[in-house]
């Protein structure tokens, strides 16, 4: 039976051969980050018409399959399906900001209901090591959920545009680190 580092040896061979390729992409997802950082309200707005585009072409995929598929029982709702993706993405199209202003107060209430959901967590597995770090992550969400729906409808403008900025930027370094680690093990 073949070990499972012979299994990715020839994938980390080819990584540590391009590590100044990943480098170069952790540098260019850094560098877009910090400019994210500093237009938000935009990233936003860009995101939620990139959102809206998918719903309208999942939308005309669902009609394609109608069409593909003219005798399945389920034809009524997958048509209705269909519409609702479309009208949905237009939806997104036409008032963009309000789009981002309900995603983010769902996303709000999601943290803060994740947040309790991590202290009960936490609560019940006192006993074991690490429960603090569960506990902490709890607060945190409940924080962060607070924060959000404090300064909402407003913060639809601007969070939805933070959270892919703030990805970005940590993506960015994890590739930074990845290379620069593949580069001193090439050796």
């Amino acid at each position: 039976m073949a070990n499972s580092n012979d299994v990715y040896q020839p994938i980390v061979g080819e990584l540590k051969r391009n590590w100044g390729w990943i480098l170069g992409l952790g540098i260019l997802f850094l560098f877009l980050g910090c400019i994210g950082l500093g237009m938000v309200v935009g990233l936003t707005l860009v995101s939620m018409y990139f959102f809206g585009a998918l719903l309208i072409v999942s939308g005309i995929t669902h009609v394609i399959d109608v069409f593909k598929h003219k005798e399945w029982k389920g034809i009524i709702w997958q048509a209705l399906i269909a519409v609702l993706y479309i009208a949905a993405g237009c939806l997104v199209f036409y008032d963009p900001f309000l789009a981002s202003t309900l995603i983010t107060g769902i996303l709000a209430s999601v943290l803060i209901v994740i947040g309790f959901t991590r202290i009960i967590m936490a609560l019940v597995l006192r006993d074991s090591k690490g429960w603090g770090w569960l506990l902490l992550a709890g607060i945190t969400a409940i924080i962060l959920g607070v924060l959000i729906l404090a300064q909402w409808p407003i913060s639809g403008l601007w969070v939805i545009g933070l959270f892919i900025a703030i990805e970005m930027i940590v993506n960015g370094w994890t590739y930074i680190f990845i290379a620069l680690s593949l580069r001193s093990s090439q050796s």
